[in-house]
C-alpha cells in the first residue's frame, strides 16, 4: 500500500504541474491570455533574443550537413538511435533540409538587401525568409526545447492514461480517436496548436496512437491561441465581435473534427502503430467498478515504469534534437517558398477562383476579394486578414475571412510545416486536401451565421 501511495504521488504531482504549465490560461505581463509555458518561452527569448538568429541558422545548417553526411551511412550515425532518428531521411527531405539551410544563410547575411537582387531579395526580405527566420524559427527554437523537456509531465506520469479511460466513451464515437486525445485537444485549443502537434507526435512515436489517430488529431485538433485569434480580428478592425467570433471558431473546429475523419485522406490512413502493444484497451476489464478506477490503475502502471531523472532528461534531449534538426529546416524551406509564391505570384488568386461560385451562392459580399484569400491561408494564417483588410471589403466579408483564416489552421509556415517534417504519414498533397475540406466546412457554417450577425 505504501508503494501504491508513492505511485499515486508520482502520478498526481507531475500531472498537476503539467496541467498548470500547458493547459491553464493565465495573463502575461501585457495582460494577454496565454499559458505559462509560453510565458517561460517569451522570457527566455527576451533574454537571449540577440543570439536566437545565429542559433537558428546553426541548427538548420547542422541539420543539412549531418543529413548529407548520413548518406554515407557512417557507423557513428547508424549505431546511434538519436542521430539515426534525426538525420536519416528520404531524398525529398534531404533537399528540403539543404534548401532550408541555404535560405537561412541568404536571409541571415542579407544577401538580397538590394531590391535589384532578384531571387535573393525575394528569399531574404522581411516578408518571406526574414519573417520565417526571425519571427517563426526563433520562437520555435525555444518552444521546442521547453516542450521537449516539459511535455513529459503530461505524457509520462499517467495523466493521458487516466483521462483516456474517462473520455473514451466521448472521443471514440465522436472523433474516432482514443480518450487520451482529449488532453491533446485542450492543449491545442487553450495553449497553442504547435504544442498540441508536438504532444501528438510524441504519443504517435511512442506507440500510443495509430497512424490514423495521430493524423486526425494533428490535423483536426490543432488550433491557434486565443491571443492570436484576437490579433487576427484586430487586423480586420472587428475586435468588438470577439466573443461570438471565438465561439464560432470553436464550433467550426468541432464540426471539422466530426466530419473530416470520415473523408479522404484521413479515413484511409492505416490503423498501425510505430510500436505495438503500448496502447491501453479502451474497454473496462472485469473487476473494475468504474472508468475512473480503471484509469487510475492504468496511470499507476505507467508511472511505475518511470525511468528516473536521468532517463527523463535523456528522453527530453532526444525529443528536442528531433524537433530542432527535423522540423525547423522544414519550416524554413517550405515556409519561405510558400510566402514567396504568395507575395510574388498570382497562383493563390488563381487557386482561389473555384471558391468564387460557392461564395456567390452563399451571398458573400465582395466575393472576389474573399476568394483570393481562401487558398493563401495554406501558406500563412495571418496573410488572409492582411489582404482582406486592405481590400476595402465590408464588415461581413472581413468577419468571414477572419474566421475562416483561423479555422483553416494547416498553414505551411508553422503547423503544416511541423506535420510535414514529422514521421506522420501525411504528404503535402493530402495536407492540402484536408485544408480544403476544413475551408469548405468553415464557409458553409460561417457564411449563414454572418448573414444573421450583419
Amino acid at each position: 500500500m505504501e508503494n501504491r501511495g508513492k505511485l499515486k504521488a508520482m502520478f498526481i504531482i507531475p500531472s498537476v504541474i503539467g496541467v498548470i504549465l500547458f493547459m491553464i490560461p493565465v495573463k502575461n505581463a501585457a495582460g494577454e491570455w496565454t499559458v505559462t509555458v509560453k510565458i517561460i518561452a517569451d522570457i527566455i527569448a527576451g533574454a537571449i533574443g540577440g543570439f536566437l538568429p545565429i542559433l537558428s541558422v546553426a541548427i538548420v545548417t547542422i541539420s543539412a550537413v549531418m543529413t548529407l553526411v548520413a548518406l554515407a551511412k557512417p557507423k557513428f550515425i547508424m549505431e546511434s538511435p538519436v542521430l539515426n532518428s534525426c538525420f536519416i531521411c528520404g531524398p525529398f527531405w534531404i533537399v528540403v533540409r539543404v534548401l532550408g539551410a541555404v535560405f537561412a544563410w541568404i536571409t541571415f547575411l542579407e544577401l538580397g538587401a538590394d531590391k535589384g537582387s532578384g531571387i535573393l531579395y525575394a528569399i531574404s526580405s522581411a516578408d518571406q525568409g526574414g519573417f520565417v527566420l526571425y519571427d517563426l524559427i526563433g520562437t520555435l527554437v525555444i518552444i521546442n526545447v521547453i516542450a521537449s523537456f516539459l511535455l513529459p509531465l503530461l505524457t509520462d506520469f499517467g495523466l493521458l492514461e487516466y483521462v483516456g479511460a474517462l473520455a473514451t466513451k466521448l472521443m471514440r464515437p465522436l472523433f474516432k480517436v482514443p480518450g487520451r486525445a482529449a488532453v491533446d485537444c485542450v492543449t491545442s485549443w487553450i495553449g497553442d496548436g504547435t504544442l498540441g502537434v508536438m504532444l501528438t507526435l510524441n504519443q504517435y512515436e511512442g506507440g500510443y496512437y495509430t497512424a490514423k489517430e495521430a493524423s486526425i488529431i494533428a490535423t483536426l485538433f490543432s488550433a491557434v491561441s486565443i491571443t492570436f485569434a484576437l490579433v487576427v480580428l484586430d487586423q480586420v478592425g472587428m475586435v468588438q465581435y470577439f466573443g461570438v467570433y471565438y465561439l464560432l471558431i470553436c464550433f467550426v473546429g468541432i464540426i471539422c473534427a466530426l466530419i473530416c475523419p470520415l473523408l479522404w485522406p484521413l479515413h484511409k490512413k492505416p490503423e498501425t502503430y510505430v510500436i505495438e502493444g503500448k496502447a491501453a484497451p479502451e474497454t473496462i476489464p472485469e473487476g473494475y467498478k468504474s472508468s475512473s478506477e480503471y484509469g487510475m490503475e492504468l496511470a499507476l502502471e505507467r508511472v511505475s515504469h518511470f525511468p528516473g531523472i536521468g532517463g527523463f532528461l535523456q528522453n527530453g534531449a532526444k525529443n528536442a534534437c528531433n524537433m530542432w534538426f527535423g522540423i525547423l529546416p522544414t519550416v524554413m524551406c517550405i515556409g519561405t517558398i510558400a510566402l514567396i509564391c504568395a507575395n510574388y505570384t498570382n497562383i493563390f488568386q488563381i487557386l482561389g477562383t473555384p471558391f468564387l461560385p460557392l461564395l456567390k451562392l452563399l451571398q458573400v459580399p465582395d466575393a472576389s476579394a474573399a476568394a483570393s484569400t481562401m487558398i493563401i491561408g495554406f501558406t500563412d494564417m495571418f496573410t488572409p486578414s492582411i489582404l482582406i483588410a486592405g481590400a476595402g471589403a465590408c464588415d461581413m466579408t472581413r468577419f468571414i475571412v477572419a474566421v475562416v483564416s483561423v479555422t483553416q489552421v494547416l498553414y505551411l509556415s508553422e503547423v503544416g510545416g511541423l506535420i510535414l517534417g514529422s514521421k506522420l504519414p501525411i504528404n503535402i498533397g493530402e495536407l492540402f486536401v484536408i485544408f480544403l475540406e476544413r475551408t469548405i466546412i468553415s464557409l458553409l457554417i460561417v457564411c449563414p451565421i454572418a448573414h444573421l450577425l450583419f
